[in-house]
């Protein structure tokens, strides 16, 4: 009798517990519109798609190079006397950058340039006396090479001397300074780094398929990720070879770079861009649900009971700053979704939020 008793408790207990779940749904349910109302509206972003005209564009990256870029360095040895410039300096062509010891060099042009005024002399006295045949012929010519000799070597010394003087081949900005007063330097030592940096080259690499729509000026757009800034340029040089193991074909652009933001070895993001312009249909990149078996969109579309969506198949092409063409699937017009496909489901009815606009900023973070 006792276990019929609590058998018979249990029964009362599980039945209470799921009568207040099912009352629990039938009242959200009445909420909804009762049994036969259907979803509740969804409230959604909605967009236009919108046609645009969009220049065609080859993508690529490349690297900053610059225009003149040399190791400062000396042709003969010596011991650095003076050093003229700081690191990161800028230098026109000319400028004195170091002073190596010349005391021994201008000893040597003072003894070189003694014997030359000796042959000299010597030279004079032999072209006096030869009209007179009081010296052979050959004698005469011994003191003219003499003399000739003289002065080359002083002009040698000379040439030795200007050589410690190292200047600055061009202008430009010198980078970190490796040496340092009373250091002895060895031909070939670097000093320091000379690079040119205005103008300043951007060298990329275009498949060999696209050599045909390679022509010189052509206008590129180059990015940076040490800067947001859009920097422009023009096409001046096509190698005249493809890369046998890449197929690729090497182009060097130039661009402005006055306030020097681009520097030499940056990563650089290349845009090429071609000359005509063509009429594309585009929608937000977050409209779009990018799916392996296909890409899709969320359509809104108007019935007698008021807005629903369906579910429409689209073909997508390029992506720019947000937005993405739509090369088949929608029609200029048409009104999708913008976002926040996965909140929805085809089908179910939607109301649409006007107080909330979405721009391509917001989507890419530019």
């Amino acid at each position: 009798m006792k276990v019929f008793i609590r058998f018979l408790v249990a029964l009362l207990l599980l039945g209470g517990i799921f009568g207040g779940i099912f009352g629990y749904k039938y009242f959200v349910q009445m909420q909804a519109g009762g049994p036969g109302g259907g979803p509740q509206p969804a409230n959604v972003v909605a967009t236009k798609v919108a046609s645009e005209k969009w220049q065609g564009q080859r993508s690529a990256v490349g690297s900053l190079t610059a225009v003149d870029s040399v190791a400062v360095s000396t042709e003969v040895a010596g011991i650095i006397e003076s050093l003229n410039f700081d690191s990161g300096e800028r230098v026109t062509t000319g400028d004195i950058l170091v002073e190596l010891d010349k005391s021994v060099d201008r000893a040597e042009l003072e003894g070189l340039q003694s014997e030359a005024e000796l042959a000299r002399i010597q030279f004079e006295r032999a072209e006096d006396l030869l009209p007179r045949r009081a010296i052979s012929q050959s004698e005469y010519d011994e003191a003219r090479a003499r003399l000739d000799s003289a002065n080359a070597a002083v002009e040698s010394q000379q040439a030795r001397i200007r050589q410690k003087t190292i200047l600055a081949p061009f202008d430009g900005v010198l980078g970190l300074r490796r040496v340092s007063v009373g250091q002895f330097l060895a031909p070939g030592s670097d000093i320091v780094e000379l690079r040119r940096l205005d103008p300043i080259y951007a060298d990329f690499n275009m498949p060999e398929r696209f050599l045909p729509d390679l022509s010189m000026g052509q206008s590129i757009q180059v990015r940076t990720s040490a800067s947001d800034q859009v920097f422009t340029g023009k096409v001046t040089a096509i190698d005249t070879g493809i890369n046998d193991q890449t197929r690729t074909v090497p182009v060097r652009a130039t661009l402005d770079n006055a306030d020097g933001d681009l520097r030499p070895g940056m990563f650089a993001r290349v845009t090429l861009l071609e000359p005509s312009e063509r009429d594309v249909l585009t929608i937000p990149r977050t409209a779009v649900s990018f799916n392996t078996y296909g890409d899709f969109v969320l359509r809104i579309k108007e019935q007698d009971q008021g807005m629903v969506t369906e579910r429409i198949q689209i073909q997508t092409g390029e992506i720019r700053d947000g937005r993405v063409a739509v090369t088949k699937g929608l029609d200029e017009g048409d009104r999708i979704i913008a976002a926040g496909l996965i909140k929805v489901r085809p089908g179910q009815p939607v109301t649409i939020d006007k107080t909330v606009k979405m721009t391509p900023a917001e989507v890419t973070g530019r």
